[in-house]
C-alpha cells in the first residue's frame, strides 16, 4: 500500500518562506540538501510524519506561475478560532472563517491563507474526516 509521505512547492525566497512555514504551522528544517542548482528543504513538526518539500531553484528571480491547476494544501488544528486570532497577531492575513454545511450539519470550519508565494493552505478545525 502507498504511504504520502510529502508534497513539493517552487518558493523564490528561502528565507521568506522558512520564516512563514514557522510562524504559521511550526514546521522546521527536517533536512536541507544542497545541489549545484537547487535546494531541497524538507520541513515537518513531531504531530505527523508528513513533510512539505520545498524547492529553491539557485539564480531564479521571477515568481512561479501557479497556473490554474493548483488547489490548496490543507492542515487541520484543535481550535479554528484561535489560530485564526494568532495568524491575524502574527500579521499573516488569514481569510475569514467560513462554516461549510452539508445535509444541514457542519461539515468543516476553516480559513484560507496565502503564503508568500501565492501557495494556497486551508487551515480545517479538527473534527469529522480532517482530524
Amino acid at each position: 500500500m502507498a504511504k504520502m509521505i510529502h508534497s513539493m512547492i517552487r518558493v523564490l525566497d528561502e528565507a521568506r518562506s522558512l520564516d512563514f512555514y514557522s510562524r504559521a504551522f511550526g514546521l522546521g528544517i527536517v533536512q536541507k540538501l544542497e545541489f549545484d542548482t537547487f535546494t531541497l528543504i524538507y520541513l515537518g513538526n513531531g504531530d505527523t510524519p508528513f513533510e512539505l518539500e520545498l524547492t529553491v531553484n539557485k539564480g531564479r528571480t521571477e515568481p512561479y506561475d501557479l497556473g490554474d491547476g493548483y488547489g490548496h494544501l490543507a492542515v487541520s488544528v484543535e481550535d479554528i478560532d484561535a489560530e485564526h486570532a494568532r495568524f491575524e497577531a502574527e500579521g499573516l492575513a488569514p481569510g475569514k472563517i467560513v462554516e461549510f454545511n452539508r445535509d444541514g450539519a457542519l461539515f468543516a470550519k476553516f480559513f484560507f491563507v496565502t503564503d508568500p508565494d501565492g501557495y494556497k493552505i486551508e487551515v480545517l478545525q479538527r473534527r469529522g474526516r480532517f482530524l
